[in-house]
Parts: C-alpha cells; sequence; structure tokens
C-alpha cells in the first residue's frame, strides 16, 4: 500500500515526509524542491504478538512490545489552486496522487503562508481555504476525467455496447476503481435512477466528489500547530474533515536525536528520555523547545497521522505469518519475523496470497498459533492473529 502525502509549499510537507521516513533505515538525501515524486519507506506502529504470548524476541522493528510496521509514502509535487487545469505542476501532482490508497494533506494550521505557498505573517491566512482548494483540485479533476469522455459514453449506453457502471469504471481504470464502487455511489446519489443523458454539470461534479472521497480519503494533519496561538483553528477544520494534530518539525529533531543516541524515543511516544548527559547547550535548548512543543499538542502528531491513515481510514489489520506455529519463527528460527497489513475481513488463503502465489494456490489449511486451532481458506482474520500457512506448494 502507498500512502500519498501532499500540501502546498513551505507548510512543511517535506519535513514531515523526511522525519516519516527518518526512522528504522536509511533511505538516504532526497531533493524535496524536485518536481518527481519521493518515494520513501515509513513505518505504522501497533501491538507486537510478542505481548500476547509474553516473550521478549530480538527484533528491530519491535521496540518494547511496540511494533513498526513498513509502508511505503510519496511525497508529490506541490500543488497550487488550478492544478486541475494544468497549472503549476498540476499534472504531475494529479498523475503522482493517484497512485496512493490514501492521502495527507500537510497543512499550515499557523496562517504563516498563502494560498500559493508564499510566507505571510503568522494567522494572517484562513488554513481551511487550503483545505478546501485541495479537495476541490481532486474533485474538479476527477469531473474532467468524466468530461473528456461523456459524449462518448453516452452513445455507447444508447447503442447499449456499454452501461453506465462499465463505462465509468472503464474511464476510471487508471486509478484501480473498481465497478461495485461504482454501483454504490450510484445507488447512494439517486443518479442511478436518473438518465445519464440527463446529468448536469452539478450531478458530474456530485458523483466525481463522492468517487474522490471514497477512493482517496484525505486526512488533515495540521502541522505547525504549536505556533497557533490556539487550537480553534483545528476544531473547525475538524467540522468536515479528519484532521491530527502536528510538528513535524519537533519529530525530525527527535527522532534525528534517537538516531544519534541522544535520547530514547519512540516514534508516536508523546514523551522521551535524554540518554546522554554530556549534552550542549545548543541541544538541551533544542529538546527543552520540544518537551513545550509535547505538554501543547501531547505528541509531534507525525506518527498518530501515519496510524489514523492506515488504521482509521483504510481500516487495515495487521497479521504475523510465521512457518513454526509453536516456536512463533520462521525457519530461520527467527520469532516473530514478519508482519503484515490486510484489509480487515481478509482470509487465512488472502494472507497466503500476500506471502507467496504459489502458498495460495496450494492452500490446504492455516493454524491459529494463539489457539492451536486448525481453520479454513475462508477464515476471517483478526488483528494481531499469528498464522502459520499449510500449502501442498509450500517453499523451500
Amino acid at each position: 500500500m502507498l500512502i500519498g502525502l501532499l500540501g502546498k509549499a513551505n507548510v512543511g510537507k517535506s519535513t514531515f515526509f523526511s522525519a516519516a521516513t527518518e526512522a528504522a533505515v536509511a533511505i538516504g538525501n532526497y531533493p524535496f524542491t524536485t518536481i518527481e515524486p519521493n518515494v520513501g519507506i515509513t513505518y505504522v506502529r501497533t501491538r507486537c504478538a510478542c505481548k500476547d504470548f509474553g516473550i521478549t524476541h530480538q527484533n528491530p522493528l519491535c521496540v518494547n512490545g511496540v511494533r513498526l510496521v513498513p509502508v511505503k509514502i510519496i511525497d508529490v509535487a506541490g500543488l497550487v489552486p488550478g492544478a486541475h487545469q494544468g497549472k503549476g505542476l498540476g499534472n504531475k501532482f494529479l498523475d503522482d496522487a493517484r497512485q496512493a490508497e490514501v492521502l495527507i494533506h500537510v497543512v499550515d494550521a499557523a496562517g504563516a503562508t498563502d494560498i500559493q505557498g508564499q510566507p505571510v505573517p503568522p494567522g494572517t491566512h484562513n488554513p481551511l481555504e487550503d483545505v478546501v482548494f485541495v479537495e476541490n483540485e481532486f474533485d474538479q479533476w476527477f469531473k474532467q476525467i468524466l468530461d473528456r469522455e461523456w459524449q462518448k459514453l453516452l452513445r455507447e449506453i444508447t447503442q447499449k455496447t456499454m452501461t453506465l457502471v462499465e463505462g465509468i469504471t472503464k474511464r476510471f481504470s487508471g486509478l484501480g476503481i473498481k465497478d461495485f464502487v461504482i454501483s454504490e455511489i450510484l445507488k447512494e446519489t439517486d443518479l442511478g435512477a436518473k438518465k445519464p443523458a440527463e446529468w448536469t454539470g452539478s450531478d458530474l461534479l456530485s458523483f466525481a466528489t463522492k468517487l474522490r472521497k471514497k477512493t482517496k480519503p484525505l486526512l488533515v494533519a495540521a502541522n505547525k500547530a504549536d505556533l497557533c496561538k490556539d487550537l480553534s483553528i483545528v476544531d473547525a477544520m475538524k467540522k468536515n474533515n479528519r484532521v491530527v494534530v502536528c510538528s513535524a518539525e519537533s519529530e525530525l529533531l527527535l527522532r534525528k536525536a534517537a538516531k544519534a543516541g541522544l535520547v530514547e524515543y519512540v516514534p508516536g511516544d508523546p514523551t522521551f528520555e535524554i540518554k546522554n548527559k554530556t549534552l550542549n547547550q545548543q541541544q538541551r535548548n533544542a529538546l527543552d523547545l520540544v518537551r513545550s512543543v509535547l505538554s501543547k499538542i501531547r505528541t509531534t502528531g507525525v506518527q498518530q497521522a501515519l496510524n489514523y491513515a492506515v488504521f482509521d481510514t483504510l481500516k487495515l489489520i495487521t497479521v504475523f505469518p510465521v512457518e513454526d506455529e509453536t516456536k512463533l519463527s520462521n525457519k530461520d528460527g527467527a520469532v516473530l519475523p514478519d508482519a503484515r497489513l490486510l484489509t480487515d475481513g481478509s482470509t487465512a488463503k488472502d494472507l497466503a496470497a500476500t506471502i507467496h502465489a504459489d502458498l495460495a494456490k496450494g492452500f490446504l489449511h492455516a493454524i491459529d498459533a494463539k489457539t492451536k486451532q486448525r481453520i479454513g481458506s475462508d477464515h476471517k482474520l483478526r488483528d494481531g492473529d499469528v498464522i502459520k500457512i499449510v500449502s501442498s506448494m509450500s517453499r523451500g
């Protein structure tokens, strides 16, 4: 899966990306001013299954029972109003963003950048305008996809060579949108009961907006919240959006300090501990500033935004595949070596397919390591399950 990170210039999007991809692995230097998208690895945090079994194990992605699960994140080109008309890097931006299953929109909650991304005095720009314009750009882009071939689609429907659902699905095939999603929206909006030839421009926009919300869910990261006099603007954002309060700069500082061995910090924790008592004054001042940020907004918000995108918005669960259900290990003896993110409602056979197509093809049964019970291919998995797949085509 892929998380898309978007936002206008100077809102802290690059800082968010750098902070999110700094932990656990080094992914190189990214030229954040380039028009090419930056793709990196970040982590969502969840409970490791080792806690359920009361064991400890050596795995760099398990920190005191907190399991870090890798996901991809793409930092797409900047956005300006009129992107759907090709303004700025609009076409490039929208093409990059279509790859993502969920989007995190980084907004300057302090209102210190105007709609074009130019610096202005804090509090002089309304961040709500940014939220609205980004959503509008996506909605208009989706509408354009329909507009381009709408007359052709009407002819196909009249000639009975294509149904409305088939035609719309075909137009959005590049975004991986399925026909059942189109059918759901037609029912929810009552547009399915209206003849396509009678659809107005308003109808097309209404459909496009609904489709965008279903297929490209958007989460707002209210960045620079620590610079706000109060968080009333964040409360205003929450009326119509999913919002997480953030300070990406604080998160980046903490992750760098942790990597340097100066502090003990697990991404997403509300506190950190100083490990190195020989900090210089500049380092102490920086960490004191971070403490004041945490006291105001409780966490830096970066990890919470990633988790919210994956677990709350996409509703994914974590499952731990093993090859030995008694030792909870793979064939090399590594305990709980892997963690997979699956859609809620996924089955044991779905898990097998994520490991290797052959495992799913030769699926015989699976074993739940917690209950020791044998389960079938259609058994629905739960968050935190530890599963062994038994297949006639097992590897190795």
